[in-house]
């Protein structure tokens, strides 16, 4: 099966406490089906010190969403959409946006 969301895309936080965020997609774990996205589900962590490389403390870094909690953000419409597959005339296979029929550009 192939990821729909992929590295680089503009995604919005369906459900949960950042309901409504949005953010870039910065890695995308495909077998656990989570996807890490930039300023959204920010988390506490406390740290020990290793050495002089690192200071302890509590610091904040974002955590992995499941990839069902979120949802493309359609570039024409600025609105959440589902993903869709099709192939180009010239044979290529590409995503597209199911709202606007829009292809997505690919980060790759």
């Amino acid at each position: 099966m192939a990821m729909k969301i992929r590295k680089g895309d503009t995604v919005m936080v369906l459900w949960g406490k950042d309901k409504g965020k949005t953010g870039k997609v910065e890695r995308v774990w495909p077998a656990e089906g989570k996807v890490l996205v930039e300023n959204v589900n920010i988390v506490k962590k406390h740290q020990k010190p290793r050495g002089n490389v690192r200071q302890a403390g509590i610091i904040e870094q974002p955590a992995r969403l499941p990839i069902c909690k979120v949802a493309l953000i359609d570039p024409a419409t600025g609105e959440p959409t589902k993903v869709g597959f099709r192939f180009l005339a010239d044979g290529t296979k590409v995503r597209y946006a199911k709202r606007s029929g829009e292809v997505l550009p690919d980060h790759r």
